[in-house]
């Protein structure tokens, strides 16, 4: 692990494999590049790639914006209702542009961009603003934006804000809240692996554990608003990956990605939750590389 000054923050950073076009491997809402696995990650680059999954700012061994108070929700919503421009710490197109400032800095003119949840709509903004640095996107369970695409569920909402306790203090009670959350957006595809949940979620505990910096993740979702008018402008390969059982975000806002990029391909995957089980790494790994495979010749750098 390697951490490097981009984009006027520090952020943490992992490479496999050493060859080949690169990867760059984006993390969702509040979770740590490790919740791309290991065994995901190494299982790229025996295609052929670089692969580089990193910690976004607030999250993991990245920087963290401990200075700037949790937001208000109420206050954000009411805001958003009135029309108004609520003042968040930083925005998504923020967090593309560290992506992109790390890109700088390891010398990579273009990367495959493979986000999923929150990280799903930063590697869009990545392919619409940034068009000449990324070769293809992939979009695993996210969502365009659309205001009118259905939402979680109130219980899932509600289990997804619950506080859990600082694991320091409580490891046990702090298990039992994000394992119940774990366990109510996975999909029925194959058994609920506790154990794997159970050993990620330490991990990251042990690594960093900052509830408000995940809060201000949140806020910078809240605002980004319909990304659909951008996502039009895409022209490079696109993939949409999304599971038919996501209760978190569901199906139908993949659907409605896929449909705003042109020529994007959609794989829907039966059963499959709010999570990247590692009996599915053949299966995305597959399409991630046949999304390759569409690229004008002349590109692949």
């Amino acid at each position: 692990m390697t951490i490097t000054t981009a984009n006027g923050i520090e952020l943490a950073w992992e490479e496999f494999g050493d060859a080949g076009e690169t990867i760059l491997l984006i993390a969702g809402l509040g979770s740590q590049m490790i919740r791309w696995t290991r065994s995901f990650c190494e299982g790229l680059a025996a295609r052929g790639y670089r692969v580089i999954r990193f910690d976004n700012r607030d999250a993991g061994l990245s920087t963290h914006f401990s200075a700037v108070a949790a937001p208000d929700f109420g206050m954000l919503a009411s805001t958003l209702m009135a029309g108004g421009k609520p003042d968040v710490a930083y925005t998504l197109y923020d967090m593309a542009t560290d992506a992109i400032g790390l890109l700088d800095e390891l010398a990579i003119s273009r990367v495959h961009a493979v986000g999923r949840s929150m990280g799903g709509m930063i590697a869009q903004i990545l392919a619409s603003e940034h068009p000449d640095r990324v070769l293809s996107l992939t979009s695993i369970m996210s969502s365009s934006g659309n205001p009118a695409l259905p939402q979680a569920g109130s219980d899932v909402m509600a289990m997804m804000m619950r506080p859990a306790p600082d694991p320091a203090d409580d490891p046990g009670g702090f298990l039992e809240v994000r394992m119940a959350f774990a366990r109510r957006i996975a999909g029925t595809v194959l058994p609920f692996d506790e154990d794997s949940h159970r050993a990620v979620l330490l991990e990251e505990a042990a690594r960093c554990h900052d509830p408000r910096g995940t809060a201000r993740q949140i806020a910078a979702m809240a605002v980004a608003g319909d990304r659909r008018t951008r996502l039009a402008t895409i022209t490079a390969p696109a993939l949409v990956i999304h599971g038919t059982e996501d209760p978190l975000i569901p199906l139908a806002c993949g659907q409605d990605t896929a449909l705003s990029i042109p020529n994007a391909r959609f794989l829907p995957i039966e059963g499959m939750g709010h999570d990247l089980p590692p009996e599915l790494n053949p299966t995305v790994i597959e399409a991630i590389c046949e999304c390759k495979e569409a690229i004008p010749a002349g590109l692949e750098t």
